[in-house]
């Protein structure tokens, strides 16, 4: 049997080998077209693309108001208001980290007929910076930086009581940009204040549009630096003036206790509760809030200061919207002085102070 095996084997190799000799040219060419094929490099497959962690965007949004009033019987004033806003988001997230970025400025003023001058509406730089490192599925550890402060000097305008140089105002004159700027008051300035502070506590996120963060290690420093705002914003005093009475401290002008007694930096250490709403009802209209609690552990700790910000969005077009926002402040070492009752606190007294906007313009956002 296995001679027999061989034998058919032999002659099955013979056959294949004239079989070979015997092809025709046209098969002889397909093979070598398919050794060629063969042989050929292989395209590469397509990789896939990298993972992207970070997440960017800056939008940009300017309004424009003007009235003109000719001959109007109802009375009024020419107004001219130009307002821009910018709200720039770094954000980076990969696996369990995630550090957040957001800087929102804002700018704008005011022309009126009646006072020939430029006065501001709005005025405000506001930085977050937010590390978070998850702990369970919707806790994180948390650390986070905020500044706030605004570009330039904010006055005051109340009616001159006589013209710049001191002469009364004539029968048939008006006051004059000159006449109101020797009259204006100033409010506030680029640093004066600023609020910094650096908190560590809990992010907790149960859902998409709420954030709750807790941190109970909250310091910073509320900076003035212009000293004549420095009694304004209650900045303590120097050493050497502590136990100096009232009527022994240095005068400005105007006979108030001269800035120079205060210091132009107050530490703070607390605690700070932040909840953050952000709700896109759909691709046209958005609303956020942020609300903000700090206590301060060194100084009348039961006293709370409070900053709530809120804002809506409603994209008319691609280019043009509409937005609404608030803003709410209340913080006890502000002194704020009405004329109503300045006879009763001629230094001032902490006052809820509230600010809302409506504006419309163009708006356009950069993202990737």
């Amino acid at each position: 049997m296995s001679r027999l095996l061989t034998t058919v084997c032999a002659l099955c190799v013979a056959i294949m080998a004239a079989a070979q000799e015997d092809l025709p040219e046209s098969l002889q060419v397909l093979g070598d077209a398919a050794e060629a094929v063969d042989e050929a490099p292989k395209a590469e497959e397509p990789k896939e693309p990298a993972a992207k962690y970070w997440k960017s965007s800056l939008q940009t949004k300017i309004d424009f108001g003007q009235t003109s009033l000719t001959n109007w019987a109802a009375g009024g004033y020419n107004t001219v208001s130009l307002k821009s806003f910018i709200d720039a988001n770094a954000n980076y997230e990969k696996d369990e980290m995630y550090w957040n970025n957001r800087l929102q400025l804002d700018y704008g003023f005011l022309y009126s007929a009646d006072k020939p001058i430029l006065q501001k509406t709005d005025d405000r730089i506001y930085l977050e910076s937010k590390w978070g490192y998850q702990a369970t599925k919707s806790l994180y550890y948390s650390a986070q930086f905020s500044f706030r402060s605004q570009f330039s000097n904010t006055y005051e305008y109340p009616t001159p009581s006589a013209k710049a140089d001191g002469t009364p105002l004539g029968p048939d004159e008006e006051y004059t940009a000159a006449d109101w700027k020797n009259a204006s008051v100033l409010k506030s300035g680029l640093i004066s204040p600023a609020y910094t502070n650096l908190a560590l506590g809990l992010d907790y996120k149960p859902l998409n549009w709420l954030t709750v963060n807790f941190a109970p290690l909250t310091g910073g420093f509320v900076i003035v630096d212009d000293p004549l705002l420095r009694s304004s914003y209650s900045q303590p005093r120097k050493k050497e003036f502590e136990n100096v009475a009232d009527d022994q401290l240095p005068k400005d002008d105007k006979g108030n206790i001269d800035g120079s007694v205060y210091k132009s930096a107050k530490f703070e250490f607390g605690a700070q509760l932040k909840v953050d709403f952000k709700v896109n009802v759909n691709d046209n209209f958005a609303f956020t809030s942020q609300v903000v609690l700090f206590s301060d552990y060194l100084d009348k700790p039961q006293n709370l200061r409070v900053n709530w910000d809120t804002r809506f969005d409603w994209k008319l077009t691609k280019f043009f919207s509409l937005t609404f926002t608030t803003n709410m402040i209340y913080d006890d070492n502000v002194m704020i002085v009405n004329e109503k009752d300045i006879a009763k606190y001629p230094n001032g007294k902490q006052r809820v102070q509230f600010k809302e906007s409506l504006s419309f313009g163009f708006v356009y956002t950069f993202a990737r």
